[in-house]
């Protein structure tokens, strides 16, 4: 099994002599790890390079809270920023390839999201593709993370101060 997780505390246990470790996976993945509880397993850590996982992280803590207290899938709600706050490029593409096209454009990730629209030219139907934030840039990491705590601010869900929030951006095209 394979995780995206930030690494929380680490503390030496004395009575059992060893050290305990403690991670946040983003998502509830509690199901999945139920069967590896009081087992030996191997672990593979490795710096996320590719981005900032705290960034990252964040937003899919606050997702949690928004679908907890909207009761809807956080999954959903990412999607819908996607949508609403994202990164997209209209493209033109022949009726009968429309299907295909979505199909492979969403194959990236959950965030990469297509629309249909109707298209003026003739048998051709515009499809809006949402990239997903693996390819942001920072300002546009931000702008989407901004409105989701905004959005958390008017649920009354606590959220870290802007400053805090800016640092965890700083490292996203690092």
């Amino acid at each position: 099994m394979k995780l995206d997780a930030r690494l929380e505390n680490i503390r030496y246990d004395f009575k059992r002599k060893g050290t305990l470790i403690e991670f946040l996976a983003f998502g509830d993945i509690t199901s999945s790890l139920e069967e590896f509880l009081g087992s030996k397993v191997n672990l593979d850590l490795k710096k996320d390079s590719k981005r900032s996982t705290n960034a990252n992280g964040y937003l899919w803590v606050l997702l949690g809270e928004l679908q907890e207290r909207l009761k809807i899938p956080k999954i959903e709600i990412y999607r819908e920023y996607i949508r609403t706050c994202g990164v997209y490029a209209v493209c033109p593409i022949p009726n009968d390839g429309v299907d295909q096209f979505i199909e492979s454009w969403e194959h990236n990730g959950i965030g990469w999201v297509c629309e249909k629209m109707p298209s003026k030219i003739k048998d051709y139907t515009n499809i809006f593709a949402y990239y997903g934030t693996s390819v942001y840039t920072k300002k546009q990491m931000a702008v989407l993370l901004d409105q989701v705590v905004q959005d958390c601010i008017d649920q009354d869900i606590p959220t870290k101060p802007k400053e805090e929030i800016d640092s965890l951006l700083e490292d996203w095209e690092k």
